[in-house]
This record gives structure tokens, sequence and C-alpha cells, in this order.
């Protein structure tokens, strides 16, 4: 039989399978010949096809990668495999491993190219393979996806993310610049997918839609090693990084006030100590004591106590900055590091702190005795501006006690006022 039969009948058994999409493409890019298989993969009959362009097939963000494949086919470097991107006739998107051949006349030129595509789920795996597998990979936590080196978003999968429950596929076609909410390209989460096209691998975490995202990415690559395209994976850990911040708050406060706790106000005083020598700037600490705690707790109860307690901490919020630290580090003792301050400042949050307990008209009045300490006048380490500001404290504690025993007849006694 002479060759040219024997082809003819091998690409009409080839063009009845079901299994894969073949068609033959001139080399303007007009298709020539349509099968079975690829009426069953694109929708589309032999009759509605032949003689259209290729590139109806086609999406735009695959154009590029087509063009180049044309300008190719004359020579020795064809690619013969990729995975690719094409349209079904009723607009979805289908994922295909495809593989070329250049069609030949009888001198050995280049006539066409013989395609033929097997359709693949979105995650690489040839469908009769799905079963078990595909289940397993839907139910995957967190949003996967994929992209070509245009950054657009070739797959999708995973059980999405909790606010967003993205179906699969349902990005395909979109830029991750879209989808992640940021155009430009020098900055996270988009500078981490180029530099992903360039083989780095990165690891990061990202605000996005309200929600923190933990983001993996790596460089996606075919089986010669040739990258060509970003993988990326989002856990969505808004959750974990509010029950985190619950923890690290609850460590950090007094359960009753609200306010800082020790630890919170050491590690701040250090801080502020060691910023402070840097740029040379002065601020200042008060410490208070409520006076009389144990006389409220024994007359009026320990509720009573809480209340007053609860009350300090309210008057030391209202007459705070926001950069600065209020702080309950003991039973009745209060401190504020007020951040960039000098003496009259911290002489004039202490009268207001006073005021407002003495004056609160729905409110039996509180009084408190108040040290200040003032860097660096005082000293240039944390313990050195607490015993200053302590001992001003009981000084003026004790000053207090003997203007009040003539008109009261007691002295309110400090648990430390024997030091």
């Amino acid at each position: 039989m002479p060759h040219s039969l024997v082809r003819e009948h091998l690409l009409t058994a080839l063009l009845e399978s079901p299994e894969e999409g073949i068609l033959s493409v001139s080399l303007d890019g007009t298709i020539e010949t349509w099968s079975r298989g690829a009426e069953r993969i694109y929708g589309y009959t032999a009759q509605e096809m032949t003689g259209q362009p290729l590139r109806r097939l086609v999406p735009l963000h695959e154009l590029p990668g087509l063009e180049s494949v044309f300008s190719k086919a004359g020579g020795d470097d064809l690619k013969c495999i990729e995975t690719t991107e094409r349209l079904h006739k009723d607009g979805s998107r289908i994922f295909l491993t495809i593989k070329r051949v250049p069609i030949r006349g009888e001198q050995g030129e280049v006539r066409g190219i013989l395609e033929s595509g097997r359709a693949i789920n979105s995650y690489g795996a040839d469908p009769s393979a799905q079963g078990p597998l595909r289940l397993v990979i839907e139910q995957l936590p967190g949003l996967h996806w994929t992209t070509d080196q245009n950054l657009r978003i070739t797959s999708n999968w995973g059980k999405g993310l909790t606010s967003s429950k993205i179906r699969p596929d349902a990005l395909v076609g979109r830029s991750v610049c879209e989808f992640l909410g940021c155009a430009d390209r020098d900055t996270t989460p988009i500078a981490e997918h180029y530099e992903a096209l360039r083989g780095v691998s990165s690891h990061f975490e990202y605000n996005w839609n309200s929600r923190f995202l933990e983001i993996h990415l790596e460089p996606l690559r075919m089986a010669s090693g040739e990258i060509k395209g970003v993988l990326g994976v989002g856990m969505d850990m808004t959750d974990r990084k509010k029950n985190e911040e619950q923890t690290l708050y609850q460590a950090r406060h007094d359960a009753l006030t609200g306010l800082a706790n020790y630890r919170e106000f050491m590690d701040t005083l250090e801080r502020e100590v060691h910023r402070a020598g840097r740029s040379h700037h002065s601020f200042t600490l008060l410490l208070l004591d409520l006076d009389g705690l144990k006389r409220i707790n024994d007359l009026q109860g320990h509720l009573a106590g809480n209340r007053a307690l609860k009350r300090l901490a309210a008057v030391m919020n209202e007459h705070c900055r926001s950069t600065d630290l209020a702080v309950r580090y003991g039973g009745d003792e209060f401190a504020v590091v007020l951040i960039d301050s000098d003496k009259g400042m911290a002489e004039q949050v202490a009268h207001r702190i006073e005021t407002g307990l003495r004056t609160d008209k729905e409110e039996q009045p509180l009084s408190v005795s108040i040290g200040i300490g003032i860097y660096p006048d005082d000293g240039r380490t944390a313990a050195e501006l607490i015993e200053a500001a302590d001992r001003r404290l009981y000084k003026y504690k004790r000053a207090e006690n003997r203007r009040a025993l003539p008109a009261t007849g007691r002295i309110l006694h400090s648990k430390r006022a024997g030091r």
C-alpha cells in the first residue's frame, strides 16, 4: 500500500478516536481537520470549526504562546508537549495536555501542525484517574492557585477561604493583581509572585479583604525544569490571629481594670529608656497609690474596692494620650509612662487624675498619692526612675497623712509605710 494511503488511513482512525481532540492546522492558523474527540472536548462540531482560526479556541492570555508555536513551526525547536488552556463552546475553560507535531509534505517541508489534546482537570490529572483523588484535592484546606508567566490564574482549587467560598476554577482567567487587590508589582504580594517566576520561594502574611492570609509561593515548573508560572497556597489565619492576639492581650493586661500589667509596664519602660537614650528625648513616669483601699474593702466590701480600682483606671485612661501607657501592677499600685514628656506635663496629668477622682459628682470622692520620675534627670535606667518616683510618692503620702491627722483624727496607712 502506498505511504500516502497508509497515512490517510492512520489519520482517519485518529480522527475517529473519542479519547483525544485531534485537529490539523495550517501555518496561517486555520483549522483543516476536526476529530470526534475534539467535538467531545470543545463542544463544537467539525462543520462549525473547519476553516475557522485556531485562536477562536484560545484565551487572550494564551495567544502570545500560540503565536510563538507557529513562528517556530518550521524549525526543529517546536515544543512537542505542553499544558495549556482552551475555551469550550459554552464559554467555560478547559485544561489540556497538548502534543504537537509538524505536518510535512513530500519534500519534507512543513505544511501545518497536527495537534492532539487530552483534557485534564484543573490540578493536572487525567479525568479518568480522578475519582477519590479529585475529592481529596477539592477538600484541601485553604485556597490553591497556579498562574502563567503573565500572572494570569490558570487554575484554583481547595476548600477556599473562610469568608469567600471560592469555587474550583472560579478564578481562572483573572490576574493575581485583581484577585489579591494589589496593582503595584513592587509590593507584597505581587512582588513575591514575580520573585517566584525567577525561582525564589516565599512565605509571608497578607491582609486581604479584612482577613489575614498566610501565603506560600513556589515556582511552577514543567517536567524539563523550566518555570512556567507560580504555584500559590493561601491559608486563612484570621481566627488563629485573633486568638493569639487575645492570648497575648490577656498575658499583658490586668483582668479587672483592663490596664497593662507589670510585665507590659517593665517592657515598655525598658524600651522607652533605650529609645530616649538614642534620641536624647525626655519622658516621665508616674507612680500612683489609691489611698484607703483597705479601708474601703473593710467597710464596704471587696466589690466596692474593685469599683474604686476601676474608677481610677478609667480616670487614668481619660487623661492619658493614646501614646502613653497606663498600668496596674499591684493591688492598689498604678503607673503611667508618659512618652515624650517633661516635668510640667507630668504634673498636669497628675493634677487632672487627682481632680477627676475628687470631683466625680456621681461617686464617692477618692484620693490618690502620686510620685514622678523624670528621664534623664532622675536616672537613666528603669530601676532608677522607679526608685525616684517611689520616693516622691511616699514623701507625698506622708505629707498628706500629716495634713489629714488634725482634721480627721486618722492616718491613711500604707503597707510600705515602714520603708
